[in-house]
């Protein structure tokens, strides 16, 4: 089989070059999903699933919104940079992810949790601004971890704007912030992180995204500081000025895909904001243990009254086993039901599948007696694909989903 391949060179620059403007001629840009839909593809076994995919080698790729860019493209790129950005678009995502905090002087970033910047920055390597964290680092020592944290609401957007973006990770070993740092996961790479990752604001994403002729969702992560901040700033404040931004910039509501992990904000946004929330996007929780499955199941149809129109869980709580086949779970069939779209997260974070499901892996809880490696796979995005009828996947590589969506004709632009 042959598939287009995206050479390290031509990645690497993206870090050091200015985002490119693709306009809204995205439809001209070559997708790229390079090699790793083939491996996973090979160590398939032998079935009509394998036949399927392997006979879509040589068909000319297409962005598609099946594929959601979960962080950017974090399996290898730091998450929430514009190089990271830039992969997840060359690898087909139509929809890219900006995961919204905010700072000291109260201006939304991109961040996957408001008090991360101590493991996915170089925050602690900047004397002056890691003075301003949470909580400075503290070595390793008398059998405790090292430990630190850093918000973006403890610095202004500046000072955020001066950081490096690295690979999430920290070495809790470490006796020192150098050490601390260098955290990766093995299965990860350093090897597009080696110059300085470009972190950008709220504002920022969207002018990138458009600029790509793609779509948002932006995620309103939950303040890890009371709020009101500073005793102004209320949740309230926060959840409308992220609406505004697009407002501002002009952005069709029908290319925006909100997320919140609290039915709260999506409530709010329905009753400020009807036109940008109707694909809102509540990130549900709730079956991720088994009572809390039972409890989503039997107010499901209350929940679409209440008007949620889409639900977004892990894709665990999605699926699950008869005999050796992936099937789709109560909740699946319960929101499908009553009449909700789903979408689901995230594909390609687990590392690899040989090797963690022994020890218990969060988002293949659900069917893991039936995984054996990533050979495994595609059947799970075939399942969510075709069992459960999920609208989309947020991958941390999207050029898994996208070749599939591709194989499949899902979602195409």
């Amino acid at each position: 089989m042959r598939f287009s391949i995206i050479g390290a060179a031509v990645l690497a620059t993206a870090t050091a070059s200015p985002t490119p403007d693709f306009g809204h001629g995205h439809g001209k840009t070559n997708i790229q999903v390079g090699v790793r839909p083939q491996f996973l593809v090979d160590l398939m076994p032998a079935g009509p699933l394998k036949d399927k995919l392997a006979s879509c080698s040589n068909k000319k790729l297409r962005t598609t919104d099946f594929a959601i860019s979960h962080r950017g493209a974090p399996l290898q790129f730091p998450e929430h940079t514009k190089a990271g950005l830039t992969a997840a678009m060359r690898m087909g995502a139509g929809i890219l992810e900006c995961d919204v905090a905010f700072t000291k002087d109260r201006q939304l970033v991109c961040r996957h949790s408001q008090c991360d910047l101590h493991t996915t920055t170089n925050i602690l390597a900047v004397p002056a601004l890691a003075a301003k964290c949470t909580q400075p680092f503290k070595p390793a020592a008398n059998g405790k971890p090292a430990s630190a944290k850093c918000c973006t609401s403890d610095i202004s957007l500046a000072e955020f704007k001066s950081l490096c973006g690295k690979m999430d990770g920290f070495n809790p070993k470490a006796t020192t912030a150098a050490e601390y740092m260098d955290g990766t996961a093995r299965f990860r790479t350093d090897l597009y992180a080696s110059t300085c990752g470009e972190l950008y604001s709220h504002k920022e994403y969207i002018k990138i995204v458009d600029g790509f002729g793609l779509k948002f969702t932006p995620e309103l992560k939950a303040p890890e500081v009371p709020m009101p901040f500073e005793g102004e700033y209320s949740q309230e404040q926060y959840a409308q000025q992220m609406i505004d931004e697009y407002r501002a910039a002009r952005i069709d509501p029908s290319r925006v895909f909100l997320q919140s992990f609290s039915v709260q904000d999506i409530y709010f946004w329905n009753k400020h904001d009807a036109d940008y929330a109707k694909q809102a996007m509540y990130l549900d929780s709730r079956p991720d243990t088994p009572a809390g499955a039972l409890a989503a199941i039997a107010g499901m149809a209350q929940l679409k009254k209440s008007g949620v129109n889409t639900l977004s869980p892990a894709f665990h709580a999605l699926l699950k086993l008869e005999g050796n086949e992936i099937v789709a779970s109560d909740y699946a069939v319960a929101a499908k039901k009553a009449g909700i779209k789903l979408t689901t997260w995230s594909l390609e974070r687990s590392g690899p599948l040989n090797k963690v499901l022994a020890n218990g892996d969060f988002y293949y809880s659900s069917i893991a007696r039936g995984i054996k490696d990533d050979g495994d796979i595609y059947r799970v995005v075939d399942a969510l694909a075709r069992k459960v009828g999920v609208a989309g996947i947020f991958s941390d590589w999207p050029a898994t989903v996208s070749y599939y969506a591709n194989c499949f004709d899902l979602g195409l632009q």
